[in-house]
């Protein structure tokens, strides 16, 4: 039976084979951290001791995205999935538990992406000019929304505008838990509000203080951007969700490949805070890009180019 993966590394560890075999793949994505270049002889002992886990609940574990020690299980799943990753960045299994099956995560997705076009809006928003001001007083009418949006704002705007650089690290983890702790009735609302003019448009673009959480001084490459988050377990992770629900089909209506337009959006939101961090690129549309460019790719161009085109031609998102 599937269990979350903290739980089923507590059973294996009770388990002498299952125990050896767990550290076995423990030493294998070390080596995969620290890049380190593994020999033939250590690649199929890293491979047959995923294979020894068998029916094992290790091998079957997830996560869900707002459990506590949400880190550590996440770090145990890619643990037991080290080899997922020797593909260049095709991540295909997702960490995290389906979203209708975590008791946590109550939200009517359907809502959601109806949301995004503005037809639930009329009853919240009246006749309000700017969607975005509204949604940003209705945070305020909740303690748990106005002080972690407050929290977050007052990091990632400390040092804008003067010699010092914000602290992005700590921006980040902020912006993660303004969207993973409070209600997504709140949070999806400040950050799809639809918009009519720009001055709407511009209070969305900023929602998340791009200044620290999205732009650096010049764009670094889009290759960089992908090495510095599969280095990092909560956003390999994130993307790896992004990717199984962002996967867009020519043929589907909603242009997703899994038929869940919304779950696309709600794994959009998850990878605000995290080193790819997407965000709206302009005042007067909704197209959202990552702060990245290809130029410079050399041979590795067309790579380069699908890690972009994930957000900018993606028909699901």
């Amino acid at each position: 039976p599937r269990s979350d993966c903290i739980a089923a590394e507590q059973l294996c560890l009770l388990d002498s084979t299952c125990n050896t075999t767990y550290r076995t793949l423990e030493n294998c994505a070390l080596a995969k951290a620290r890049v380190l270049p593994l020999d033939h002889d250590s690649r199929v002992r890293c491979l047959n001791a995923e294979l020894d886990l068998g029916n094992s609940s290790l091998l079957h574990c997830k996560c869900q995205r707002r459990m506590k020690r949400q880190e550590h299980c996440l770090r145990v799943f890619w643990t037991v999935h080290s080899s997922v990753t020797d593909g260049y960045f095709n991540l295909e299994t997702s960490p995290y538990e389906n979203p209708a099956n975590e008791v946590h995560w109550k939200t009517d997705y359907n809502k959601l992406a109806a949301l995004v076009s503005g037809e639930d809006w009329s009853q919240l928003a009246g006749d309000a000019t700017n969607p975005c001001l509204k949604a940003t007083h209705v945070c305020n009418l909740n303690k748990k929304c106005v002080r972690l949006r407050t929290d977050y704002a007052s990091i990632c705007t400390k040092g804008a505008g003067s010699e010092d650089a914000c602290d992005r690290r700590k921006c980040h983890r902020g912006l993660r838990n303004f969207f993973e702790k409070v209600p997504e009735d709140f949070t999806k609302r400040i950050l799809f509000c639809p918009c009519q003019d720009e001055l709407c448009g511009e209070r969305r673009r900023k929602t998340i203080v791009p200044d620290c959480s999205f732009q650096y001084n010049t764009k670094p490459n889009c290759l960089w951007l992908l090495d510095s988050c599969l280095e990092d377990h909560i956003c390999k992770s994130r993307l790896a969700d992004f990717q199984q629900n962002c996967q867009p089909a020519d043929m589907s209506p909603d242009g997703c490949s899994q038929h869940n337009h919304a779950a696309c959006l709600q794994a959009y939101m998850g990878m605000i805070g995290t080193p790819m961090t997407p965000n709206y690129v302009s005042n007067s549309s909704v197209e959202v890009s990552l702060w990245c460019t290809c130029e410079s790719s050399g041979n590795q161009k067309e790579k380069c180019d699908q890690i972009l085109g994930m957000f900018e031609s993606n028909k699901c998102l």
